[in-house]
């Protein structure tokens, strides 16, 4: 095992060697073109992807960190920052990326497509700016209040296995086995017509596979109780004869994710404020020099880019200043809630935040839904950006990675994002006309089973909601504010006791029920509003995806407790099989779409 060892740092430094110094301008040169030349399209291909096809979508830090280990592994244990940058940058552009479905909401909308660079300057502001917000608020979020912040903590342990070559490539072969498996199975499922017409969807096994049963299930109910209650709901003049239910049921679902974040907003705030007063007993240190950011030029930083979004979207793009102006001051609470969220459960709200700032602004006279479209994407990006730039300041505050570095690494991601989110939203587009069709006022078109876009359906349907008043939408939406309020106080309730805790933990028959109750009987909306997004076939690709990662965790465990302790080497939970595969599912579906997409225009071309 000695010798083993040293042959493995044999190689290290002979690799280390060939490689920049840390530090060095040669240094920071390779991490910016592995991250934005690499990890950053990845990454973002897969974000916008997803967007398109099942209307969310994951940032790519865990991906990004994984792949980026292996550029600076040579460096050891010091290359732990490095990777950070790297992943840093590259999740920038992918969450810019997922922003590609506002393009295509303004397709649906049958607005004017303004040029290519409005909309990448645009794009750029918003980040810029939010990224600047997201900043202002990590001395409170992640140095004192010092929030868990679950994703970013994961990638602090990815990139803390460079010392080991072992996890490493046990993780990569992982991720790679998926991306291939996805690669193949995307392309025949677009190639082919009798596998394309099933709705087969290999992104959503895969992301179901990730989140698990607990969580898929959950959608799979809604979507039945949708589909047994649609005559009823015909019936009533809520829906036509042969529309489909998402028609309706997003508004619904949509409403217990807001009835939910209410009571959690409330409790988060509660929670903040506790952990706020029990750490300011304690006399604050200087900040390490790894923390030191110069406030005044972070203050300018905001001012600049949030008066060029108001300048861009009101002079550029033609929009009301006034309500530009109402976003931007909006976005200093949603950050700060959102990032709050997102701390403490990993949740980040950025369609609800569209949402409610486009219900605001309609309460304050906005009847233009193509403004309501461009001053509500100023809080969805700057949620996105901001959220993810705490999460990525915790992931530093674990390594001890200098801020400031990171910070433009960030920005960084940010503009070349902005350009791929314009980028990909036309080449997706153009190589699958299906994506502009409206879905909303167009049911059951052959096609959509494999692009359901409920990021950009619910979008639409808000704005349509708001901008042309229906009685009975109001009604479904105040319906599902109710419902999602009722069901969350109640689970709340349920976990709290202690005699429940005590019956959930000390038995077989608690486990079960404490599980059907999180599945089927009491699902958090926030799991369970799936199913009111998208149509029953994708729902069950992604049930599948989640019965097959929660039934190989579950015989994993229990192949795990026959084996004598210390008898094997184990992936870390947060880089399990069934993650790294499945993002992998993701990553090779994605490719999937973009290259039968460019061999499909090339074909056009010549």
């Amino acid at each position: 095992m000695a010798n083993a060892k040293t042959e493995a740092s044999e190689r290290t430094s002979k690799w280390r060697a060939w490689l920049p110094k840390i530090g060095s301008p040669g240094y920071h040169l390779l991490l910016s073109a592995v991250a934005i030349f690499i990890l950053g399209p990845l990454g973002g291909l897969s974000a916008a992807f997803m967007n398109f096809s099942i209307g969310f979508f994951v940032a790519g830090q865990v991906l990004a960190g994984i792949l980026g280990s292996t550029v600076t592994l040579p460096y050891g244990a010091e290359g732990k920052h490095g990777a950070n940058y790297m992943q840093t940058m590259a999740a920038s552009v992918a969450g810019m990326c997922g922003m590609a479905v506002l393009v295509q909401a303004g397709v649906w909308l049958n607005l004017p497509e303004p040029p290519a660079w409005q909309m990448v300057l645009y794009f750029m502001c918003i980040g810029m700016f939010g990224v600047g917000v997201g900043m202002l608020y990590t001395p409170v979020l992640v140095d004192r209040m010092q929030l868990t912040y679950p994703s970013g903590f994961a990638v602090a342990n990815i990139l803390r296995a460079l010392t080991d070559p072992r996890l490493l490539k046990q993780s990569i072969s992982k991720l790679g086995g998926g991306t291939a498996v996805g690669y193949g199975v995307g392309v025949a499922s677009l190639v082919v017509d009798k596998l394309g017409a099933t709705g087969l969807s290999v992104s959503t096994i895969g992301a179901g596979m990730i989140v698990g049963a607990r969580i898929a299930i959950p959608a799979l109910v809604v979507a039945l109780i949708g589909w047994w209650e649609t005559p009823y709901l015909v019936s009533i003049g809520w829906l036509n004869q042969g529309e489909s239910f998402r028609k309706i049921g997003f508004l619904i679902a949509l409403g217990t994710i807001l009835g939910a974040a209410l009571l959690d907003i409330i409790l988060i705030l509660i929670q903040a404020t506790r952990q706020w007063m029990d750490k300011s007993k304690n006399v604050a240190a200087p900040a390490e020099d790894w923390k030191q950011v110069n406030m005044y030029r972070l203050m300018a930083w905001i001012i600049f880019w949030g008066a060029g979004t108001v300048v861009v979207g009101s002079q550029v793009l033609h929009q009301p200043a006034y309500f530009l102006a109402i976003g931007v001051g909006l976005c200093f609470l949603f950050v700060l809630i959102n990032g709050i969220s997102l701390g403490i459960s990993d949740w980040n709200p950025i369609s609800s935040a569209f949402v409610v700032t486009v219900f605001i602004m309609a309460a304050l006279g906005l009847k233009d839904p193509g403004a309501g479209l461009f001053c509500g994407s100023i809080l969805l990006i700057a949620c996105s950006e901001g959220g993810d730039m705490q999460q990525d300041r915790s992931t530093g505050w674990r390594l001890g990675t200098n801020r400031v570095v990171q910070f433009r690494y960030q920005v960084i991601g940010i503009a070349m994002g902005a350009i791929l989110a314009v980028v990909l939203a036309k080449v997706f587009m153009s190589s699958y006309p299906v994506l502009r069709i409206d879905q909303f006022t167009n049911q059951h078109v052959p096609g959509t089973e494999k692009w359901q876009s409920t990021m950009t359906f619910k979008f639409v349907g808000a704005l349509r909601s708001i901008t042309n008043p229906r009685p009975h939408v109001m009604t479904a939406m105040r319906l599902g504010i109710f419902l999602g309020l009722a069901i969350e106080i109640t689970r709340k309730s349920l976990k709290r006791m202690a005699a429940y805790k005590q019956f959930a933990a000390g038995s077989t028959a608690g486990k079960v029920v404490d599980y059907l109750v999180d599945a089927v009987f009491l699902p958090s909306p926030y799991a369970s509003s799936f199913g009111g997004f998208v149509e029953i076939p994708t729902v069950l690709w992604w049930t599948g995806g989640g019965l097959i990662g929660s039934l190989y965790n579950w015989w994993q465990s229990r192949a795990a407790a026959r084996k004598p302790a210390g008898s094997g080497e184990e992936l870390p939970a947060d880089m399990s099989t069934c993650s790294l595969v499945g993002g992998g599912l993701i990553a090779g579906d994605s490719l999937a779409a973009l290259s039968v997409g460019i061999y499909g225009m090339v074909r056009t071309l010549f």
